[in-house]
């Protein structure tokens, strides 16, 4: 680790002298959401990959749910991450068109409620571990979003001057951040996941005492690829089974943080993915298993994604969820879980999912229907019940029976078609009407241009 970047975080996330958890009745579960980057529906052991190993984000599955229906509202980075933290669809907050670049001076606006606002309201110490990618000027970093800590980098890892071609005008430098404070510029990216780990595990070490929550939103498995000394050539999928095997450690070192401190049942512990895997990229990319399509496209394979969560207190051990559920009915589930009242002036467009999660016998999915948008946030489809509209093309697909999106039935069920094309056009115009501003920040932080040659690595 850095040096520099080590004595910082050791005064920031110093723990305070030990103290055992509290055993109260009133004490609200732990919180934390490990969020990956371009990973696909099929790249778990229990999603069904042979070959990579996963048992520790397996765990999560045995001892808690696994969703085979979950989505994500967007099949890039940026706005599925808005998403996820305030429980709106993209265009509702104003995050959906495509992703945030370093020269980009706008951002997720502050005035949303993120799940860290809600959380820090009642007094949860907040983390967030990884890559932001949802603003990176001074007003729209973490610590502006109701984090109390932010490590990691603020956008995305191919954004860097050191993996582009020389003379390449788009050209920029990646920071590593501790909160607002660029630590280091252009980290070695063999030591990103380690590091944001290790940061995450000495957050919950210092508030092992108080309600914490812990955001995790690794840069991997986003090209270009990197894992460290000990994972890189040890997985039987090439260099990219190495990165997921090395999250699954990462997994692995949480899980058995909040098990030293005997708060690993007061913990809800999310496994989830921001999109699909980048398969133009081949072997550097993912699988999205039985799934059509990838990153940046609306088939199946861009936008549902693996979800796993743990949580003995609210879901019964080996649960499968084959209901619809999305990444923004994960706020107010949380608070739901965790007694958290959300402002009922602020509309979302997620739902409680603690039925569904509790396994409740006849629990149905609160999503009546769900819109997808293209990774530009054009309105694309509409998935109801078991059928699924794609707007451009007319294509309707049952899902329940043809998850692969072989077999076109819309001149089968032409009624079927028109009712959906009505409830997209009627949804989406809701959302929009609705729908905030994001936030305008005239000047960077840090000059985005800037031009900066590490020292060769080992």
């Amino acid at each position: 680790m850095n040096p520099a970047f080590a004595a910082i975080l050791a005064v920031s996330l110093a723990p305070v002298p030990m103290e055992p958890p509290v055993e109260s009745p009133g004490r609200p579960p732990n919180v934390v959401i490990m969020f990956t980057d371009d990973q696909g529906y099929g790249d778990l052991g229990c999603y069904g990959h042979p070959t990579i190993r996963t048992p520790n984000i397996d765990r999560l599955a045995a001892e808690g749910a696994r969703l085979t229906q979950f989505y994500v509202p967007s099949p890039v980075c940026s706005p599925s991450r808005a998403a996820l933290l305030t429980g709106c669809y993209p265009k509702r907050v104003g995050m959906h068109e495509h992703v945030i670049f370093p020269t980009y001076a706008h951002g997720l606006h502050p005035d949303e409620d993120t799940i860290a606002d809600v959380l820090s309201r009642k007094g949860y110490a907040t983390g967030c571990f990884g890559k932001w990618h949802l603003g990176h000027r001074d007003g729209l970093l973490p610590t502006d979003q109701g984090f109390d800590v932010f490590v990691g980098i603020p956008y995305s890892n191919d954004m860097s001057q050191f993996h582009r071609p020389e003379g390449n005008k788009y050209t920029h430098s990646l920071p590593f951040l501790h909160d607002k404070e660029i630590v280091e510029w252009e980290p070695d990216q063999r030591l990103l996941t380690r590091r944001c780990t290790e940061a995450t595990v000495d957050f919950i070490e210092a508030n092992a005492h108080r309600p914490f929550f812990a955001y995790v939103p690794h840069a991997m498995p986003h090209i270009p690829l990197y894992a460290s000394e000990d994972f890189e050539g040890t997985s039987r999928r090439g260099l990219y089974g190495d990165v997921i095997e090395e999250i699954d450690w990462s997994m692995g070192e949480i899980l058995a943080a909040l098990e030293r401190h005997g708060i690993l049942d007061d913990t809800i512990v999310i496994f989830a993915t921001d999109n699909g895997p980048w398969l133009p990229y081949k072997q550097d990319g993912g699988s999205a298993g039985p799934l059509a399509g990838g990153k940046g496209g609306n088939k199946e394979g861009g936008q549902r994604v693996p979800c796993l969560i743990r949580h003995p207190e609210g879901i019964p051990a080996g649960l499968v969820v084959r209901e619809v559920a999305t990444s923004m009915d994960l706020l107010p589930t949380i608070g739901a879980w965790t007694g958290v009242e959300l402002d009922s002036e602020r509309t979302i467009d997620g739902h409680d999912i603690t039925a569904l999660l509790g396994g409740e016998r006849d629990a149905t999915s609160p999503t009546e229907a769900f819109l997808y948008y293209t990774a530009h946030g054009r309105l694309a489809g509409i998935r109801q019940g078991r059928w699924k509209l794609m707007l451009e093309s007319g294509s309707l697909h049952d899902l329940e029976v043809d998850v692969a999106e072989k077999w076109n039935l819309a001149k089968e069920h032409l009624e079927v078609v028109e009712r959906l094309r009505r409830e997209a056009a009627d949804l989406d115009a809701v959302i929009t009407s609705g729908a905030r501003p994001v936030l305008e920040v005239p000047e960077p932080l840090w000059d985005p241009a800037i031009v900066v040659r590490p020292e060769p690595g080992p």
